[in-house]
């Protein structure tokens, strides 16, 4: 399997550096080389990527602050020369942290753990279902059949057509595992199915009989990919 990946640093040095290590390794690919967070925000709306490399202080835009905005974002190393942002890429659950400059022992210790991220998370999934515990054994969903999955604590509760199935997990768990193109988070504690949406009102969707919010964070973003699920449903 090889994990698509782009590198982002405004120094031209760091960049050349951790490029060089990735040439080396025939399970990654490099797809673009960023100059700063803006580039690579850009980058990330046309291509489908695995991991980043990403340098904390930039121009413009720190690669912290970029990660807040993304709704989804890949799996992500930092590589930085500060280690007073250690803690916050953690908050963040990034992969790794890597201290400039890197050598290249730590740099592979650090990307054979972020295979082993993606190839184990590509593996729970399947083209169209997925397997959650609830009640004590192992519930098969199918993607067509959800309708919304709300966090609620330590749980998670999936509404399908049929019922609601709760399982002990995390939101964020959750949309790792459900196809990118179906499903989108519109709350700190919900992720929708696009295909399911009816009609939408202020900040609310109808799903069904249900009303799920949409926060101004993830706004403009749920509103792009209903709008685009629906144009490409009527071609």
């Amino acid at each position: 399997m090889k994990i698509k990946c782009i590198i982002t640093d405004d120094e031209p040095i760091a960049r050349n550096g951790i490029q060089g290590y990735v040439e080396r390794l025939d399970f990654l690919e490099l797809v673009d080389v960023c100059e700063d967070a803006i580039q690579l925000s850009n980058a990330l709306k046309t291509q489908q990527v695995d991991l980043l490399f990403l340098d904390i202080e930039m121009p413009y835009m720190s690669g912290i602050d970029l990660l807040n905005t993304l709704v989804n974002p890949p799996k992500v190393i930092i590589t930085s020369a500060y280690e007073q942002y250690a803690i916050k890429g953690y908050d963040l659950e990034v992969v790794d942290y890597l201290l400039k400059p890197i050598p290249f022992e730590r740099f592979l210790k650090a990307v054979n753990k972020a295979y082993d991220v993606i190839v184990n998370q590509t593996a729970l999934k399947s083209p169209d279902y997925f397997f959650v515990k609830a009640n004590q054994k192992l519930e098969k969903i199918f993607f067509k059949d959800i309708l919304y999955v709300e966090g609620i604590e330590n749980y998670v509760a999936i509404q399908t057509i049929s019922g609601k199935v709760i399982t002990h997990s995390t939101l964020k768990l959750i949309l790792e595992n459900l196809p990118e193109q179906l499903f989108i988070q519109t709350h700190k504690s919900f992720i929708i199915n696009v295909e399911k949406v009816l009609n939408i009102e202020g900040n609310m969707l109808g799903i069904d009989k249900y009303k799920i919010p949409i926060s101004r964070t993830y706004k403009e973003k749920v509103l792009e990919a209903i709008i685009k699920n629906k144009l490409l449903s009527s071609c």
